[in-house]
């Protein structure tokens, strides 16, 4: 198995795991995923999601995960040393999609599937509305024109 079929394995046994209290960037599951990345609870957790899927992928495989331990997607899109693409031909199950919003902000997440138009994703951090400051982990569908990029794990 891949590092990148494996961490989306890994986000898709996620799926439902939500703040406590709702919207406090906090609890259980999600103060692991924060702490991965060296932060504590309350900070925005969508990156700390995804490293802490890879990490878990990676000592499940006996691989390095080669992501930048961050809890700042534009920060991991500047800094990583794994492959970036941009454009949906690369695309495939397992790349992490960069969505870049202006003024330093970001969200991320694992690409589950994709057609001509459209990502669906597991991402943590958003809610059924799609939100970069949701509340829990879920999957969703987004338009392949508001991603900036992808980086592959593998």
């Amino acid at each position: 198995m891949t590092l990148s079929a494996k961490a989306l394995e890994i986000a898709l046994s996620q799926e439902g795991v939500s703040e406590n209290p709702k919207g406090s960037n906090s609890g259980p599951e999600v103060n692991q995923y924060l702490k991965s990345v060296g932060l504590g609870p309350g900070a925005p957790w969508c990156m700390a999601f995804v490293y802490w899927c890879v990490q878990e992928a990676a000592n499940a495989l006996q691989v390095k995960n080669g992501l930048v331990k961050t809890g700042g997607v534009l920060l991991q899109w500047r800094t990583t040393g794994l492959r970036k693409v941009t454009g949906s031909r690369y695309v495939k199950p397992g790349a992490i999609f960069i969505m870049d919003y202006g003024n330093g902000f970001g969200h991320t997440g694992f690409v589950v599937q994709a057609d001509e138009r459209f990502i669906y994703t597991v991402e943590g951090n958003t809610n059924d509305d799609g939100s970069r400051e949701g509340y829990e982990v879920c999957t969703r569908r987004r338009l392949l024109s508001t991603i900036k990029g992808f980086i592959l794990p593998d």
